[in-house]
């Protein structure tokens, strides 16, 4: 019978999430957790909106000692006034409704062409993630001001008329984050400052400041930027290194006469920086939002630098022989800063760090790669200079990406030395035993069924692979090894490999029943999915399970001496459970403990390990979950650059394991 405590499903079961409640019950879907930069950075795009649009010229920013930040515009004001449709202030709209802003009418009278903020959801994230959010505006000879709590209205719409002090227009918000939303309380001052510092850059003219207020009697801190050599200033100044030829620098955006390709206004400012050496410093912006994760626009900009130095190095014939040039050959040594104007960004996801939107890859290259070209005709000794940069690079690439191929006898494939053959050719019947060292394949060789079973020892721990390019591969003996035998050779899981070659049904891994065993197993299963997918997915490949304990049982009853054998301790226990429970007097047993498969006689191993019969084969898939899924398990386990991921994962759940020292 069901439990009395479970809850009924009914209609009344469903609850529809209102006004800003669905933010406050998942807010990692709307922003990012781990500290408040971004509920902040949404009021600061806001600003800079004005300033696109050419409605503001001054930014200012402060981190109050109280913990809360205000931004202070001077553009337009936000309109206060009673929304036609829905009776209340369009101002309280605007910072409570989600999907409610003056961003989404992109046509001809919308009040921004331009901007970063596109789905109304921004700033009444903010709201709704804060103690408290004060705004004012000043608009029109009046200034209005309200105050909300929690994403609630808790001071209403107060609007009196502007005195001979007040300015003329703007918008001013405080807030303060509330601390339960957030895994850290602390602003990154220095992403914060890195962030004003770029929005000055992408707008020059335009001053941006932030003030830092301290405690006490100590004196605030402000810093101002001010850029009117825009993203060329910025670029040198922040380059590790001397650029090996003059920075290539433009801007395009589309006429009025263009709009059958691209919207008015649509376009792109860049500046790229070659460097022979030192770090690279890459930063895009769409619409001043900074875009860190790239996109599309990125991939236009790639995508045109590419286009124009081919098209110089093959019209000036600079390739050597036998060199192929790739986009990553351009684009390994250059630093940017890429400015892109979209009319209706598509970004992934709400705090738009990658832009998605197909058109901005054919708009940005379509406007970089003529420019270039321009300039690489108009200066080509510096272009030949460029040229020898990236034939370098690609030269690199290829030396390091050097296939290793599988060694070949008189245009067939020479099976491993190592390697004892089965008699049969039948897939539904043929199985290879991968085994870890001579002296385990010693007895599984004696053991086997000659005419079914193949035995290919393994001399020690196979190569982790997770991160080895598949040309690389055959440079591991143990991996050439056991591709030959197979018959299939590496590929990725979107590929068609050639099975025609496929020499045996069953694909068998073959290993210690200890913890390195387990780890031996773990590294082949690492290279089968990482690099023979379909024989993974098509059921070839299979784990062996050897025990790790032998009970020699006495006589009980009617029952007579017997060899019983347990795959682990669990087994071990129930199986000594069961002996007493069947009159075995305690401790009339005897336990051996295979230290490893070598220690077993031919006549065990086929017993427990080889006898289709007797043993246990476990098939391997993956999941429920799909390959993806399996894939990101795999990366965290396998990882070169996981070891931290390892480690929480340990310190998580490392009291639910049992360590075999």
């Amino acid at each position: 019978m069901p439990s009395s405590k479970q809850g009924s499903y009914a209609e009344a079961s469903i609850r529809v999430l209102k006004g800003l409640e669905p933010v406050k019950q998942r807010p990692g879907m709307y922003t990012r957790t781990d500290n408040p930069m971004h509920i902040v950075q949404e009021v600061i795009d806001n600003a800079a909106d004005e300033a696109l649009a050419g409605q503001g010229r001054r930014i200012a920013v402060t981190q109050h000692a109280d913990g809360s930040v205000s931004v202070d515009d001077d553009g337009r004001g936000i309109p206060f006034g009673l929304h036609a449709e829905e009776g209340v202030s369009v101002l309280e709209i605007v910072y409570t409704r989600l999907h409610a802003g003056g961003k989404f009418d992109k046509g001809a009278g919308g009040a921004y062409s331009f901007s970063g903020g596109l789905h109304g959801v921004g700033v009444s994230v903010t709201n709704a993630l804060s103690k408290r959010l004060q705004v004012t505006v000043w608009r029109e000879g009046q200034v209005a001001a309200m105050a909300f709590g929690g994403g609630d209205v808790t001071d209403p719409l107060v609007v009196r008329k502007a005195g001979s002090g007040d300015r003329k227009h703007g918008t001013s918000v405080r807030v303060w984050p509330d601390p339960k939303y957030f895994e850290s309380a602390e602003l990154p001052r220095a992403e914060l400052m890195h962030l004003l510092r770029s929005k000055a850059v992408l707008m020059p003219g335009v001053t941006v400041s932030f003030t830092l207020e301290k405690t006490g009697d100590k004196p605030p801190e402000t810093t101002t930027w001010l850029y009117q050599g825009g993203l060329r200033d910025y670029l040198m100044q922040s380059l590790a290194a001397e650029p090996m030829i003059p920075l290539f620098e433009g801007a395009q955006y589309a006429g009025a006469g263009e709009t059958e390709n691209y919207a008015e206004g649509e376009g792109a400012a860049w500046c790229v920086a070659f460097t022979d050496d030192g770090a690279l410093l890459r930063e895009s912006y769409v619409n001043l939002i900074p875009t860190v994760a790239g996109g599309t626009h990125e991939s236009g900009l790639k995508d045109g630098l590419f286009g124009a130095i081919k098209s110089f190095i093959e019209l000036h014939a600079l390739l050597p022989k036998g060199v192929k040039l790739m986009p990553e050959d351009v684009f390994s040594r250059a630093s940017f800063v890429l400015s892109a104007k979209v009319l209706d960004p598509q970004f992934q996801g709400q705090i738009k760090e990658r832009l998605n939107s197909r058109d901005a890859l054919r708009l940005v290259s379509g406007y970089v790669r003529p420019a270039l070209e321009l300039w690489l005709n108009q200066h080509v000794d510096l272009g030949r200079r460029l040229a020898e940069l990236v034939i370098r690079q690609a030269q690199t690439r290829q030396r390091a990406s050097q296939k290793v191929e599988k060694r070949k006898g008189s245009g067939v494939a020479v099976l491993p030395g190592k390697l004892t053959d089965c008699e049969s050719r039948d897939l539904n019947l043929n199985e290879v035993f991968l085994v870890e060292g001579d002296s385990a394949g010693g007895s599984a060789k004696m053991g086997r069924n000659k005419e079914t079973q193949a035995v290919l020892p393994l001399r020690g721990k196979v190569l982790n692979t997770w991160e080895v390019d598949r040309d690389r591969l055959f440079a591991n003996t143990e991996i050439h090894d056991i591709a030959v035998a197979v018959g299939v050779d590496p590929h990725g899981p979107n590929d068609e490999p050639d099975f025609s070659g496929l020499r045996y049904g069953k694909v068998c891994i073959l290993s210690d029943a200890d913890v390195d065993g387990s780890h031996i197993q773990v590294l082949l299963l690492t290279l089968f999915f990482r690099h023979f997918p379909k024989l993974v997915s098509r059921g070839h490949v299979h784990i062996a399970r050897p025990p790790l304990f032998r009970i020699d049982a006495p006589a009980r009853g009617k029952r007579p001496q017997a060899k019983i054998y347990a795959l682990d301790d669990g087994e071990l226990t129930a199986a000594l459970d069961k002996l007493r429970k069947e009159g075995a007097r305690e401790g009339s047993w005897t336990i051996s403990r295979f230290k490893g498969l070598g220690e077993m006689n031919a006549e065990q191993l086929w017993e427990t390990t080889l006898n289709p019969e007797t043993r246990r084969l476990l098939p391997v898939s993956w999941d429920g979950r799909g390959f993806d899924a399996t894939a990101r398990l795999l990366t965290q386990l396998m990882g070169k650059g996981e070891a931290q991921a390892r480690r929480d994962l340990m310190e998580l759940r490392g009291d639910e394991v049992e360590v075999d020292v």
